[in-house]
This record gives structure tokens, sequence and C-alpha cells, in this order.
């Protein structure tokens, strides 16, 4: 498949449902309330801040527990950088769409309050 990126967006967020379907109730809804966007990669303006052209998510905003006492400018949300995941998964849909699950699930783990470690430890490094 080429990268078409009709359908890199549709399969992911077929993915991402499906993740999401798995998910316990109360941490379902928890997830539903936190938007997820695509990017092809990163833009100039993430990459002067620091992401690396090629990292294949990102949770920005604050975290679930402390959304409400946040002064954050930007509202919590998930950003999966498709061509890259694309990229990273050698153009295998299979890959691909294990890859759009654990990027999803780690970025949600971020936005639950999770670190690297917490994650690696879960195995969504």
């Amino acid at each position: 498949m080429e990268t078409d990126w009709q359908q890199l967006q549709e399969l992911a967020l077929e993915e991402v449902e499906a993740t999401l379907a798995d998910l316990p109730a109360p941490l379902r809804e928890k997830a539903r309330a936190l938007p997820v966007t695509f990017q092809r990669q990163p833009n100039p303006d993430q990459v002067r801040d620091g992401i690396a052209p090629d990292t294949l998510g990102l949770f920005v905003g604050p975290e679930h527990a402390y959304q409400e006492t946040s002064l954050e400018p930007i509202p919590p949300q998930i950003i999966l950088f498709l061509e890259n995941l694309w990229e990273f998964s050698d153009a295998d849909e299979e890959i691909f769409l294990d890859e759009v699950h654990t990027t999803y699930l780690h970025e949600l783990g971020h936005y639950l309050g999770l670190d690297e470690e917490d994650l690696f430890d879960r195995g969504l490094d």
C-alpha cells in the first residue's frame, strides 16, 4: 500500500476505536473525552520545541488529574504522526496497526499520569 493519507487516517481511526472498545469502561470514558488528532509528521514548530522529527506520537496539554487546575493554554490531546508510524512499520499494514495501538496507549498513559518508566514496565515503550 502506498502512503495514501486518507487511507492511513481511516486505518488509524479504526485502530484507535478498536483499542478504545477494549478498554475497561471507566478508563474508556476518560479516553473518549481525550481528542486524538492525526498529523503526517511533527510540524516545524514542534521540532523547534524539541520534538524529534521521527516521533510516533505525542500527548500535549495537562494530565487528567490536573486538568481542572491547569493553566495550560493547550487542551489535552493525543497526536499520532501517521507517516512516521507508516515508515516505522516498513509500510506493513499489520505492523502499522499494531504501532498505532501501542503508540495510542503510550500517549494515553501520559494523559493518565504515567511516566516513561511506568510505560516501559507495561510494555508500552
